[in-house]
């Protein structure tokens, strides 16, 4: 009889009954297997047999976890490691929910924030008509309600509102238009940055208010118009005068009794296409106000028409205006209307004329000359060649205008060098205020207007991924012009050896006696005749109203300043002064990474191309630009 059993090493094991091998051949022959199955590698489980009961006490130096061995100290390391962790982190949990939580704001707004906020507030001063329940300004009130009507004259009767000028009661249409130029071109630019510092729709309110009224100074429902009224009021008081006028009389605006004359124009052609640049600027801001918008475009094209048609300085002849805002020339004022009114329509006749050749030449691009790229309400040369390099920057539309955008660019380039301290174009004080205006008086406003256009240019190459650009053979990066502009902004907020800031009601050291009429005669129900105000003009006290925001006239050439009321030069505002301020501080406000509106300047471009692109033939096109009041401008009209 035979039985089978399983051999634990991997055979069959027969075992006869039969057998007659003794005990001790069995056990050498057992041995003899024992000894052949050792030398063949064995499972763990086999080893366990083998090794017997009292081996299995012994500790794994291994740990089994199913797709991956690992030491046992390792893994006890590890799982400890997570216990304390988990342990940690539970506790840090528990205390951040139960320690009282400190919610931190955005961080508090730099200077130049600070300083926009109040330079705004100065256009709310200075309104004249009937004013807004917000306007925010205590010590002002309605003033002026019967202007036009006062002058028997003049065939504009309604003349009331828009803006005093400076520290008196005039309303110069030619520096005013500029002002709203200016307003209306950082809020295309920056509005992202006037929204986030709260302001976007403060500005828009005074740019509104400014347009509102030039609207008014001429017919602007017409398409053709023979004059436009040019100022209302007088300040001219040569040759001893006593008359009452604005300049005569000390008194608080609301209280004027004496006639405010009406200066109509018939042939004033900077005027004309400077109010043509404010309006067809402004149109931009409000597109998304359509029947506005289109009402400002619709004006712009009249008196910029207007302006090409009756050819001549406003300012000539000895006139009032030629007194305090004496226009050199209008070519000038053709190129920045011209390229407006292009931004504003889209219609290539505007930038046409804008980038003509000859008018560049008139206009002095080709001169050179020791105020060239100084950008003022007089020349506005150097706003329209950085606003025509915004066109070959992003657009670049390339021939016929090529060749002049390229020469425009170039000369922007040049200007921007011609800021650098490296530079010997313009002197600098000692307290580092660039002499734009070559040391004569009131140097701010140009100062400020020059910060605008370099902080923009630098937005302008950083947004069409330029580092940089060329001052001859050496390189510049944008952030040198970035610096320029902030350490003239900075000089004019206090950082000057003076320690004054030029803004009134920033820091707190400013001037104490601005040359302004209202701020200077308190508001106490008396009501003070012409000469009665003198004693408020003369006063050593500071003035009882602060007319915050204001940026007076500066210091002289030796970094200088006397805070005397009766010295214009050093103390008077001005709004053109004011709204270079304004731009330049929005410019460096905020994140600079906020940067410019690339696009909005030209959806009025892209609008007028699209349609022109559907139209079936020559005919259709001529047809669509005569709706558009396309103007084809001859060859005689650029001489």
């Amino acid at each position: 009889m035979s039985m089978y059993g399983r051999d634990p090493w991997g055979g069959p094991l027969e075992i006869n009954a039969a057998d007659s091998a003794t005990d001790d051949d069995r056990s050498r022959t057992l041995q003899d297997l024992d000894r052949a199955a050792l030398s063949r590698p064995l499972d763990e489980t086999q080893q366990s047999w083998l090794l017997g009961p009292s081996e299995q006490k012994k500790k794994k130096k291994y740990v089994d976890l199913g797709c991956i061995i690992v030491s046992r100290k390792i893994f006890l390391w590890t799982v400890g490691t997570l216990v304390v962790s988990a342990v940690l982190a539970g506790l840090i949990t528990l205390i951040v929910k139960t320690v009282p939580r400190h919610h931190h704001g955005k961080p508090p707004p730099d200077n130049y924030t600070l300083a926009l906020h109040k330079a705004l507030m100065f256009f709310n001063a200075q309104r004249s008509g009937k004013l807004p329940k917000h306007n925010n300004v205590s010590w002002r009130g309605n003033s002026c309600l019967r202007d036009g009507k006062s002058d028997p004259g003049t065939t504009m009767k309604d003349l009331v509102g828009g803006y005093y000028d400076a520290g008196d009661a005039i309303k110069f249409n030619f520096p005013a238009s500029f002002a709203m130029t200016m307003l209306s071109w950082s809020v295309i630019e920056y509005s992202a940055k006037y929204e986030a510092a709260g302001e976007l729709n403060h500005v828009k309110e005074i740019i509104k208010w400014g347009t509102d009224y030039l609207l008014k100074t001429f017919n602007n429902s017409a398409d053709t118009i023979d004059k436009i009224a040019a100022q209302v009021g007088v300040g001219d008081t040569s040759g001893g005068s006593t008359t009452p006028n604005d300049h005569y009389c000390w008194m608080r605006p609301e209280d004027i009794d004496y006639p405010r004359p009406v200066y109509e124009c018939h042939s004033c052609s900077d005027l004309a296409a400077e109010m043509a640049a404010a309006l067809a600027a402004a149109s931009i801001v409000f597109k998304d106000n359509k029947a506005y918008s289109q009402k400002l475009v619709h004006g712009a094209r009249t008196v910029f028409q207007f302006a090409r048609d009756q050819r001549g300085r406003y300012s000539a002849g000895g006139s009032d205006p030629a007194l305090f805002y004496n226009s050199s020339s209008y070519w000038d004022e053709f190129v920045w209307g011209g390229a407006w009114l292009y931004y504003a329509t889209g219609n290539s006749s505007y930038l046409q004329l804008a980038t003509h050749p000859k008018l560049a030449k008139h206009a002095g691009a080709f001169w050179g000359g020791p105020d060239y790229g100084v950008l003022s309400w007089d020349n506005k040369l150097a706003g329209a060649q950085v606003l025509l390099s915004r066109l070959r920057l992003f657009l670049s539309p390339g021939y016929p205008y090529e060749e002049i955008l390229r020469t425009f660019h170039n000369q922007t380039s040049i200007v921007m060098c011609s800021f650098l301290p490296v530079f010997t174009s313009f002197n600098r004080t000692k307290g580092g205020l660039i002499q734009l205006n070559h040391g004569r008086p009131q140097p701010l406003q140009y100062v400020v207007n020059a910060a605008f256009l370099a902080a923009l240019y630098s937005d302008y190459l950083d947004a069409a991924d330029t580092p940089g650009w060329y001052c001859g053979p050496n390189f510049y990066s944008t952030d040198v012009l970035r610096e320029f502009a902030k350490t003239q902004m900075d000089y004019i907020l206090g950082k000057n050896p003076r320690k004054m800031s030029y803004v009134v009601g920033f820091g707190n050291h400013y001037p104490k006696h601005v040359h302004h009429r209202g701020a200077s005669i308190p508001k106490n129900k008396i009501r003070y005749n012409c000469k009665g105000g003198w004693k408020w003009r003369d006063s050593k006290k500071p003035n009882p109203n602060t007319l915050v925001g204001a940026m007076v006239a500066g210091p002289d050439k030796h970094d200088g300043f006397h805070d005397v009321r009766t010295n214009y030069n050093y103390t008077e505002p001005t709004l053109a002064g004011n709204a270079g301020l304004v731009a330049a501080l929005v410019a460096l406000s905020g994140d600079k990474s906020t940067g410019i509106d690339k696009n909005t300047i030209f959806s009025a471009s892209y609008d007028f191309v699209s349609v022109f692109w559907h139209l079936d033939d020559l005919e259709s096109e001529s047809s669509a630009k005569g709706k558009e009041g396309d103007v084809q401008w001859n060859k005689a009209a650029v001489n």
